[in-house]
């Protein structure tokens, strides 16, 4: 079956993933991508007082890369910029109820992504 090995949280963001769009005038911007399947995410934020509220993304990719995107965005939304720069590929796994091993890299993207959001946010203040 096409989701076997996934849990009931992976499939759900997948079928119905959160803060899937392109945000107008973000705060900061930050890209990530996997050469060897293909993924590549792009994580928009809006930081207001150091705190992140509202995040976004766009992304192509598997199963996998859209969970993995619309969880990051829920993880880091309500988050200071500080708290949001340290989530790891791990807690986003976890929160998915897990990934199999062979898609762990998608959290890794998200992860990765929200750092280089965060950094161009920096750079622009």
């Amino acid at each position: 079956m096409f989701f076997k090995g996934y849990s009931q949280t992976v499939i759900d963001h997948f079928m119905e993933p959160r803060n899937n769009y392109e945000m107008q005038d973000p705060s900061g911007v930050g890209q990530a991508g996997d050469p060897s399947c293909g993924d590549a995410v792009g994580i928009y934020i809006r930081v207001e007082d150091e705190k992140i509220t509202e995040a976004s993304f766009v992304v192509m990719g598997c199963v996998g890369a859209i969970a993995s995107s619309s969880m990051t965005t829920v993880l880091i939304e309500g988050k200071n910029v500080d708290e949001a720069y340290a989530i790891t590929p791990e807690q986003i796994a976890d929160a998915l109820g897990g990934l199999p091993e062979h898609k762990i890299h998608c959290s890794v993207l998200g992860a990765e992504a929200v750092r280089h959001a965060i950094e161009d946010y920096r750079k622009k203040r």
